[in-house]
């Protein structure tokens, strides 16, 4: 499978992803924990079928230490014992920030507030900031078609 553009090449795409990298870097340096972050970026990176993303942040977790376990159950997270509640809120909010297309109301109060009872405002911020880059991350590679499997952690810095 051939990306339908190159856009990690290409000059004028490497400016966008310049910026969105640079927000990235914000959130990555936030006091949100590091292991929600990548949960939330492999759920949304599922919810999207965003295999490069997938991939990646799978690679990623494991690297950091994460449990195959804990990876093999993102996608069935409510059902899972392998979560706390801070990252069931986060993976609530993730989903629904995701799929705002699928729900006239966009987020719940509900999925706002179970949220804010496990992260301050910071956290917060980073994690809304979170859901946009990695929805944002994901299209790009949907819609370019960037083919999955090859990423390697710390390939890109």
């Amino acid at each position: 499978m051939e990306a339908r553009l190159n856009f990690f090449a290409h000059p004028l795409a490497g400016k966008v992803l310049k910026h969105i990298n640079s927000a990235n870097k914000v959130v990555a340096d936030s006091t949100l924990p590091h292991a929600t972050q990548e949960l939330v970026k492999i759920r949304a990176s599922q919810i999207n079928g965003c295999g490069f993303c997938t991939d990646m942040h799978t690679k990623d977790a494991t690297a950091a230490g994460e449990t195959q376990q804990r990876l093999n159950l993102v996608a069935a997270w409510r059902e899972a014992k392998v979560f706390t509640d801070a990252e069931r809120a986060a993976l609530e909010l993730a989903e629904q920030g995701t799929r705002t297309a699928d729900a006239a109301g966009g987020v719940t109060d509900e999925a706002w507030a179970n949220a804010a009872k496990h992260f301050d405002e910071d956290q917060l911020a980073a994690l809304v900031g979170l859901i946009a880059i990695i929805n944002a991350y994901n299209r790009v590679n949907v819609i370019t078609q960037q083919p999955a499997g090859d990423y390697q952690p710390g390939m890109f810095g």
